[in-house]
Formats: structure tokens, sequence, C-alpha cells
């Protein structure tokens, strides 16, 4: 589980998994922050990404390499940037390199993640599931 938390700790961005309403798949790459219990991500309030979350609260996402991967699934909250702390929002800048709080119509939103996942060689670990 260290390496897990070494993952999120150490990596800036992550392949994001939504789906509109009717199901259609949609994958990006975003960069998030880890706090020790959630991810923060940010993308455009009009792009797919930011419509699909809204519209469903769920998300997948994978952060690390295909032979080494932590995949995530979550429950999505919106956190417009007025209700950002700014310790968050310094924390998430200086991670990303990007501050979101500069652009306009950008949204926020938390990852609280409902089970997480390791995946490595198969002959490394056969239980996949992980608390955090």
């Amino acid at each position: 589980m260290s390496d897990t938390l070494r993952r999120l700790a150490e990596n800036v961005d992550a392949w994001i998994a939504t789906a509109t309403p009717d199901g259609m798949p949609y994958l990006v790459p975003l960069s998030f922050l880890w706090d020790g219990e959630t991810l923060l991500l940010a993308t455009a309030a009009t792009s797919p990404t930011a419509r699909n979350m809204l519209a469903s609260k769920d998300v997948r996402i994978g952060v690390g390499p295909t032979r080494d991967v932590v995949l995530i699934h979550g429950a999505v909250t919106a956190v417009p940037t007025a209700e950002l702390s700014p310790a968050e929002g310094d924390a998430f800048a200086e991670k990303t390199g990007f501050d979101p709080r500069t652009l306009r119509d950008y949204l926020y939103f938390r990852v609280r993640p409902l089970r997480v996942q390791a995946w490595r060689e198969v002959d490394e670990q056969p239980g996949r599931d992980i608390t955090l």
C-alpha cells in the first residue's frame, strides 16, 4: 500500500474516464493533487469531462504506467474556485505547475475514492483491491 500512496503523492497527471448520461465514454489526462484522502482535479467548466462529472458524480482514474497502475473509482464533488481554500489552491498550483484560479470558467473537482486497485505484474500481487 505504501507504494500506492507514494504514487498518489508524487505523480502529477492521471487518466480521467467519465461517461455521458447515455454512456458514451470520454478519457482525458488531467493533473491532480492528492491530499491523503481525496484527489483534487481542475478542468474547464464547459469541457466534456466537467459536464460528465457534474451529471454522474462518478469517475474512474488511472495513475501510473500500465504495468504499475493505480485504478480509482471515485465519487465526485464539484468545488467552485471561490470555495477552494487558498492553501489548497496554492498546493494544487505548486504541484501541477498551473493555477486554474487565474483562468476563466474553471471548476475544481474533489474525488473521494470508493475503490482502489493496484495493478502490477500478474505474479506480484494476487489481490488488487486495497484500502487507503
